[in-house]
């Protein structure tokens, strides 16, 4: 859990900034397999002509690649990091029967030699630990998931601090209440995470500068 910190301000522009604590982060290398550079545009067009002003360059960071879709993967956590391209944090997690690293949504609890599974194709519903990955139809009512699966492409809950609550169920369908207060139908089949977006405090980020923020 990432806790909000406020340290003595030195220059004016401190004076309302808080920030997130990242001492419970690992610090370790990325997985060069699972990232990537993406090149800034700085708001250039395919012409090299300015299109949208006063976009600054930024911090030098690279793209980690996330397994939303794991159904055959199962794995220990290594590490949480922290993803730049994201508001939630990352788990890094090292399956030993395909020998393979990979990178998940971190969601709340989740902690260095966790063990997260996939129980899409097990009948297993008695391991309702956060982080594993189930069938909503294989899910008891009211309880919190994340990286709910569209049939096409993407998702949704994915953003730090967000979940769905599973409302109720009939023969087809499953419902979801959004935090948004919205209510949505999602068939039986639907893949989703267990438990809530790490990072729940993200919202309350103040940056207090706009040199922080460029």
């Amino acid at each position: 859990m990432n806790l909000l910190s406020h340290k003595t301000p030195t220059t004016p522009s401190q004076r309302h900034q808080y920030l997130l604590t990242k001492s419970n982060l690992s610090n370790i290398k990325i997985l060069k397999s699972q990232s990537f550079f993406i090149k800034n545009s700085a708001g250039r067009n395919n012409q090299g002509r300015i299109t949208s002003f006063k976009r600054g360059g930024g911090h030098k960071k690279l793209y980690r690649t996330i397994f939303h879709n794991r159904e055959l993967l199962s794995g220990i956590v290594e590490s949480i990091e922290h993803d730049p391209y994201r508001s939630a944090n990352i788990a890094r997690i090292f399956s030993s029967k395909t020998n393979f690293h990979f990178y998940i949504l971190a969601p709340e609890g989740l902690q260095k030699g966790h063990f997260v599974k996939s129980l899409v194709k097990q009948k297993e519903t008695s391991n309702l630990k956060n982080g594993n990955f189930f069938h909503l139809k294989d899910l008891p009512i009211g309880v919190f998931v994340h990286n709910v699966s569209f049939i096409y492409k993407g998702g949704i809950a994915r953003a730090a601090g967000c979940s769905a609550q599973i409302v109720s169920k009939n023969k087809r369908y499953c419902r979801l209440k959004l935090n948004s207060g919205e209510h949505r139908l999602f068939f039986l089949t639907t893949t989703a995470t267990l438990g809530i977006i790490s990072k729940s405090s993200y919202k309350n980020i103040i940056l207090g500068k706009a040199g922080r923020s460029r």
